[in-house]
């Protein structure tokens, strides 16, 4: 593969970021505690094409890689280069894996952060890309950011680290406030589930609103139950939200700004949360929702 063609010195400027297996949501009978370090060794894929310099230098990184605890995957910084011709970064690294058994990975956030564990740039990776890990193994890699992902416009000379977004590895859920929790049944919170897997995969750094829910009270007060979906890796916090309802013909029938408390948002997650637009805001009086939308106006 051409691009170990920047792997071609042995120095290391980066650390290693390491997490337990378990934080990915994997099942492991191993106690850390009271089990011996592992050292992986070398993976390189017989479908790869690297010259037999490329190849050592890859073997003495490699080599010189601290030992791991069971049960860890861990992503060990080599070096960074910039592209000269679109000021991406190069990033090299080792993904590492002391499970006994093969791994494959899928999407995943990875921050870049500099000696001070400031966040420098961040961005998702589809990491099946990388193939199959096997056991007790190190794979090299090449981690493009973007230009427009970095936040600062020099490479860190050293001291810096690649690290796994946790929680961009834990599969989406639904995160039911104390009183929805406490309202609905099992039932009704498993049908919700169900209602937000089949919805459409957000996009990282994406914030969604989907209406799923609508009924008119007895004093003539249109309810309006919505998903507020949340791609981004941190929780969110909304004070205030804009919402307006479009009925079956996409015209508008009814706008409102609510004030919230805040409202959290945790990431990764999707919260359900119903809307009260009184009777007296609505501009149609019988509007037809049997197909209808909620957004954000602009």
């Amino acid at each position: 593969m051409s691009i170990f063609s920047f792997f071609n010195k042995t120095d290391k400027t980066g650390k290693d970021s390491i997490v337990s297996s378990t934080e990915l949501g994997e099942v492991s009978d191993t106690n850390p505690s009271e089990a011996e370090d592992v050292t992986p060794a070398l993976s390189i894929s017989e479908s790869w094409e690297i010259s037999k310099e490329q190849e050592y230098v890859l073997k003495f990184l490699s080599n010189d890689l601290p030992p791991l605890q069971p049960n860890q995957l861990s992503l060990a910084g080599i070096d960074i280069e910039a592209d000269p011709y679109t000021d991406d970064w190069n990033v090299q690294a080792f993904f590492r894996s002391s499970l006994d058994r093969p791994i494959t990975m899928e999407k995943a956030e990875l921050v870049l952060q500099d000696a001070d564990k400031e966040t420098i740039a961040s961005q998702e990776f589809d990491l099946s890309e990388l193939g199959s890990i096997p056991p007790l193994s190190n794979r090299p890699w090449i981690f493009k950011f973007k230009k427009d992902a970095l936040q600062v416009s020099e490479i860190p000379a050293a001291g810096w680290s690649l690290a796994f977004n946790v929680q961009s590895l834990v599969p989406h859920a639904v995160d039911l406030d104390a009183s929805w929790e406490e309202a609905l049944t099992d039932k009704q919170k498993s049908g919700l589930a169900e209602l937000v897997k089949k919805l459409p995969e957000l996009k990282p750094q994406e914030l969604n609103i989907t209406g799923f829910q609508t009924r008119f009270s007895e004093d003539g007060n249109l309810a309006v139950s919505v998903f507020i979906r949340n791609g981004y890796s941190k929780q969110i916090e909304l004070e205030k939200l804009p919402l307006e309802i479009l009925d079956a013909t996409g015209s508008s029938i009814v706008k409102g700004s609510f004030n919230l408390a805040p409202l959290v948002v945790k990431a990764n997650t999707t919260k359900p949360w119903t809307f009260i637009f009184p009777k007296e805001t609505l501009q149609v009086s019988d509007p037809d929702l049997s197909r209808w939308t909620a957004r954000i106006p602009q």
